[in-house]
């Protein structure tokens, strides 16, 4: 009998967080336009090592890798920053309007993507998902305000660590949902 196949956790780490670490070490050792085509290598480089050690690629660096090919390619092709500095506001509203569509078509995205991690009603998925695009539209209008009124330094730090810390509380200010929607495993004895 051969075993099964157990999910590589450590992959998923390195999928999300290398190539936002190169892009930050990147542009403190050069500039933003290394740093951008850091992010756009590494990125290939993940989504491969994905597909290599998973056979399969996730959708959602698939898609992120998409924009940040777009969105990088036009700030070196063009020499302006500002493209790679729309990316992440392109990309939250992208994912806000996704759960939103999804809501009106009556499709629990969240619930398919997180599902086996968090056990919670459909009212809970529904509400969670209400309150994720909502985050979603708030941090591209938070982008937005930032690169537009802040130096490149100030927008490049809040970009490895603003949206991340931000994004860490929203989830932390979640629990109580979580925990009030949540559905206990009925376990076999």
């Amino acid at each position: 009998m051969s075993k099964p196949i157990t999910p590589h956790r450590w992959l998923r780490s390195v999928v999300e967080y290398s190539p936002i670490a190169a892009f930050f070490i990147a542009y403190y050792m050069a500039d933003l336009f290394v740093a951008t085509a850091s992010i756009m290598i590494v990125t290939v480089i993940v989504l491969i090592l994905s597909y290599v050690v998973e056979r399969k690629i996730p959708m959602m660096p698939l898609i992120t890798a998409g924009i940040i090919g777009v969105f990088g390619g036009l700030t070196l092709w063009l020499q302006d920053e500002t493209f790679i500095k729309m990316k992440p506001t392109i990309i939250q509203v992208i994912f806000g309007t996704v759960l939103i569509l999804g809501l009106i078509g009556n499709r629990l995205f969240l619930k398919s993507v997180l599902g086996t991690a968090w056990h919670i009603s459909d009212q809970g998925w529904r509400l969670l998902t209400m309150r994720l695009a909502a985050f979603f539209f708030s941090l591209a209008g938070l982008n937005e305000v930032v690169w537009r009124t802040q130096s490149t330094d100030i927008w490049v730090n809040f970009k490895v660590f603003g949206i991340i810390g931000l994004t860490l509380a929203f989830f932390l200010i979640q629990l109580p949902l979580l925990k009030r929607f949540a559905i206990e495993d009925i376990k076999k004895t």
